[in-house]
């Protein structure tokens, strides 16, 4: 195998030869179906293998060929076997030129992010052909495209002439092209599902973004269906890992043929799910033909090796017109499993023009907030940067807060990037297991502490706010798994938690002069009979519950309170009895000197508090 493995798709015209030119490079013919040996024209994709070195001899390219129909029928098939390419070969017969089904291949490449490629100019043997013209042709239709500087190399399939300088100028560009990346996020696009005798269901596509092994858990999406990889093979030799960017047929277990289909995606676990609503960029080549895309219509949204309808939402008008580029949803037909920065390629209902493509930013958006100002930022945001710092802090400034090991997971970035994002990202933080958007949890942790100073002020005779309600409050920008760690910033920030409030730790209790003499009742009431005080019912509220909060009564029940130096002694008393042995309810109420009134809401209390337990008639002191 080689160093680096590449895809390589072919583009062009029907009957410009690039089925031809590829058995001249391979050796093999991609052509396999009876109806295409009989008919002369591919119909379905067709795969070859390719071995180069690179120019200065260094190393090693396995390049996996993508043999894609020409004719305008089935260019569906041809957009299934460019959707996970790194270089194309754009093929052009030097006698007929540029032909109708050539520019709207280049359209789709273009959707598709292909940045690096060759172009054949096949039949160049031809007395009728004008190689010269045919260039210059050719570089005119490549003008303002990603493809506009690339090589033209004159071939002919049937002499080899040629052939050798198409071979190195492909060795020349793939040494530009980034071999692709391991993610982490292993993806095959299925697009060939077959069984064979003794090995059973085997599925074939292009892996992109991670690696597959042998004997690996992995599912099928949509659906989230359980696989198990069997063996694995690429360009018919065993082996025991596949990379990224390598053609790879995988014998599963546990799918049967029926259960699998061209478009699914075999991938691992805990990537993320499928989705039928999912916010896009737009943009419209402008040689598209002159129909526009209006909202609401109907479409059909290739990705990977398959397709499914959906209806089209633009953000903004009715329509939008060759040349032009816009926000929009995609709302599927059926589930389809897509990441935040895949590329989509839009064709009409009836199939029989390429009408846009499209730039997945939100894979799990919603229908109902497409339009609202939070989810427009971040679409926008992201349109206009491919970084992954750029689309992890517009994520966070929608969201507030995810989970680390969530942070960009449905996307295109692997773990390297998203660290690398954190480490240089301005505006985020990490608390914990969390990340956040700073100016997020700034602006959550400013309002709590408004919220707490309002109420000090208002109520100073109050210890402080609910955490019940500042938890409310704090989830109208936090997500609420974040909420604690907030709040134990808070503590550490000159605030201080007690039981189930929230103050500051400088605040203190101040008695408000119009509760002055409802407390002095509340205290010469209680001094008075400290083991038998008054109902609660006889108080003022208020001003008991500042002196409850003082801690200079203790709550007994909802009826009873008392002193909290006749609790304290009351409590030494019992505990002091109870150090002999159990005793009954009516013996320490003797010890006491109260009544039933009292003590059994006291000896209750004591039971809550883990000071006593009650056995049959006594009580006892808890030991655990």
């Amino acid at each position: 195998m080689g160093d680096f493995h590449f895809i390589l798709a072919t583009a062009g015209h029907i009957d410009h030869g690039k089925s031809a030119l590829v058995r001249a490079l391979s050796g093999s013919d991609p052509d396999r179906l009876p109806e295409e040996k009989k008919r002369g024209i591919t119909i379905e994709l067709g795969f070859a293998h390719l071995e180069l070195s690179s120019p200065d001899g260094q190393a090693q390219y396995c390049v996996g060929i993508v043999d894609v129909p020409g004719h305008e029928d089935f260019v569906k098939n041809m957009v299934a076997g460019v959707g996970s390419v790194d270089c194309a070969m754009l093929v052009v017969a030097a006698d007929d030129g540029w032909m109708p089904q050539t520019e709207e291949h280049v359209q789709i490449l273009n959707y598709l992010g292909v940045t690096h490629g060759v172009v054949a100019l096949t039949k160049a043997d031809l007395p009728e052909a004008d190689v010269e013209l045919a260039v210059e042709d050719v570089r005119e239709h490549l003008a303002d495209t990603p493809l506009a500087d690339v090589a033209i190399v004159p071939v002919s399939s049937l002499s080899g002439e040629g052939i050798d300088e198409l071979k190195l100028e492909l060795a020349t560009t793939l040494s530009q092209t980034p071999p692709p990346r391991d993610l982490g996020k292993p993806r095959l696009a299925v697009d060939r599902v077959f069984t064979l005798k003794g090995i059973g269901t085997v599925v074939t596509g292009t892996l992109s973004g991670g690696v597959l092994e042998k004997g690996q858990n992995a599912v099928l999406q949509p659906g989230n269906r359980k696989a198990r990889v069997r063996s694995l093979q690429s360009h018919s030799r065993e082996i025991e890992v596949a990379p990224p960017g390598a053609r790879t047929a995988v014998s599963l277990t546990d799918a049967s043929r029926e259960s699998v289909a061209r478009g699914d995606t075999l991938t691992l676990q805990n990537l993320g799910e499928a989705t039928e609503t999912v916010d896009v960029w737009i943009e419209r080549s402008a040689k598209t033909p002159r129909r526009p895309m209006k909202s609401n219509a109907l479409v059909r949204v290739h990705h990977g090796s398959g397709n499914v309808p959906a209806r089209l939402v633009l953000l903004e008008g009715r329509e939008i017109a060759p040349g032009e580029s816009m926000l929009a949803q995609f709302r599927f037909e059926r589930s389809v499993y897509v990441l935040a920065g895949d590329r989509l390629v839009v064709r009409d209902w009836p199939e029989t023009v390429t009408l846009a493509g499209g730039l997945v930013i939100d894979p799990h958006s919603h229908r109902r907030g497409f339009r609202g100002e939070a989810q427009r930022e971040l679409l926008e945001q992201c349109a206009l940067s491919s970084r992954p710092a750029v689309w992890m802090s517009a994520f966070l400034k929608r969201d507030g807060a995810v989970k680390r090991d969530e942070l960009l997971r449905q996307s295109r970035f692997g773990a390297q990037d998203v660290a690398a994002a954190l480490e240089s990202g301005e505006g985020v933080m990490a608390v914990g297991d969390w990340v956040a958007d700073a100016k997020r949890w700034q602006k959550a942790h400013d309002d709590a502490a408004a919220i707490i100073d309002a109420e000090h002020q208002a109520h100073p005779e109050r210890p402080g706010v609910a955490l019940d309600f500042l938890r409310v409050h704090i989830q109208k920008t936090l997500p609420e798994g974040i909420v604690e760690a907030l709040l134990q910033e808070m503590c550490e920030d000159g605030f201080r938690r007690e039981g189930a409030l929230m103050a500051r730790a400088s605040h203190t209790l101040e008695l408000p002069a119009a509760m002055q003499a409802g407390v002095d009742k509340i205290r010469n009431a209680l001094q008075a009979k400290p083991m038998e005080p008054p109902a609660r019912k006889e108080f003022d509220a208020k001003a008991l519950r500042f002196m409850i909060d003082a801690g200079e009564a203790i709550e007994i029940s909802s009826e009873l309170v008392m002193s909290a130096k006749a609790f304290n002694i009351a409590v030494d008393q019992i505990r002091g009895r109870l150090r002999q042995g159990g005793a009954k309810a009516s013996e320490l109420r003797e010890i006491l000197g109260t009544n039933r009134r009292v003590v059994i809401p006291l000896l209750e209390k004591l039971d809550r508090d883990r000071v006593t337990v009650r056995q049959g008639d006594l009580r006892v002191l808890r030991t655990t």
